[in-house]
């Protein structure tokens, strides 16, 4: 009897759009509104090029002025700056013998685009790591940062009064930050503090942490240097998202000399932090991870309480 392959449950124009969706769905990043889709950045794929610049308007500045009938009143302007962001065009190739016969069950398309979704939204969150290390070792973005990791203990371990700290390191914008990622020993630490709320999922399982109302995101991948954690805060939509549609995404082949079947699975994507233009030039099509970690390569664009990100660097012990 002839096994099922996997070309025969891949329906590459059904299983990409399968995919696309199921990596969003299983990721916290978009669940808790930390990124989320930019009309601005869908031009990718249509026009050519590998950035986009996004004009936006800069806020009025200036003084008003004390009206009088003898002067008149100073005429100001409203000036623009400008954002970039780079596209992103990334694939990965699976070869197996007996994948599709182990999934040929339940909707065995299901089964095999949770796997693939899976793995792009953990890529995904590695990809963000490293853009984040980048825009902060950026100069320009020295005014949201908090770090007391340097300070005597207990001063330098992280707390409610120092988080508050780090929140306002945006000022009167600090209620738009709804969301924060940390390493699960920091988690551990908050539980243990009984700071650490949980909430229910979509199953209605308490399982979904929550530190003074906001979303908390655990991921091992969070930097630790020396005993210093680095943690950070965001606000909704502070990292743009736009899926630019590979000229081919999705597609399967055949060994037939090794008898492996090969599924393969590209993405074209935007993953911006809004506010922080992309200055770098890559040495490929895009930037490697590498790349994105590196503080020359980013320039920050909106004022810093418009840049709805923090890092905080602390300690825990």
């Amino acid at each position: 009897m002839a096994s099922t392959k996997i070309a025969d449950v891949i329906v590459p124009s059904v299983f990409n759009p399968y995919v696309v969706e199921k990596s969003t769905e299983l990721s916290a990043l978009f669940e808790s509104g930390i990124i989320a889709t930019v009309g601005e950045l869908n031009v990718f794929g249509q026009k050519g090029g590998t950035t986009v610049a996004m004009p936006f308007w800069k806020d009025l500045t200036g003084a008003e002025e004390i009206l009088s009938d003898v002067v008149p009143l100073g005429v100001d302007k409203i000036t623009t700056g400008q954002d970039i962001a780079v596209l992103h065009a990334r694939g990965k190739a699976w070869g197996v013998n007996d994948l599709a016969e182990a999934l040929s069950g339940d909707d065995p398309m299901a089964q095999i685009a949770a796997l693939v979704g899976d793995f792009w939204q953990r890529r995904w969150q590695t990809m963000l790591i490293n853009i984040l290390t980048g825009i902060f070792a950026s100069a320009s973005m020295a005014g949201n940062i908090h770090d007391i990791s340097a300070a005597a203990a207990p001063d330098n371990i992280i707390s409610a009064n120092s988080v508050v700290d780090a929140m306002y390191k945006l000022g009167d914008a600090s209620q738009r930050l709804t969301a924060f990622a940390m390493h699960s020993a920091v988690v551990a630490v908050l539980v243990k503090q009984g700071l650490i709320d949980f909430k229910e999922d979509r199953d209605g399982n308490p399982t979904l942490p929550y530190y003074m109302g906001k979303r908390v995101i655990q991921d091992d991948g969070m930097p630790v240097t020396g005993g210093v954690y680095t943690s950070y805060l965001f606000g909704a939509g502070a990292i743009g998202y736009a899926d630019g549609g590979a000229p081919t995404p999705t597609e399967t082949d055949r060994d037939s000399l090794a008898g492996e079947d090969i599924l393969i699975n590209r993405r074209h994507f935007v993953m911006h932090p809004r506010g922080i233009a992309w200055i770098g030039v890559a040495t490929g099509v895009s930037p490697t991870n590498a790349e994105l970690a590196i503080g020359t390569n980013w320039n920050r664009r909106y004022s810093p309480k418009n840049i709805r990100i923090v890092q905080f660097k602390h300690k825990i012990v």
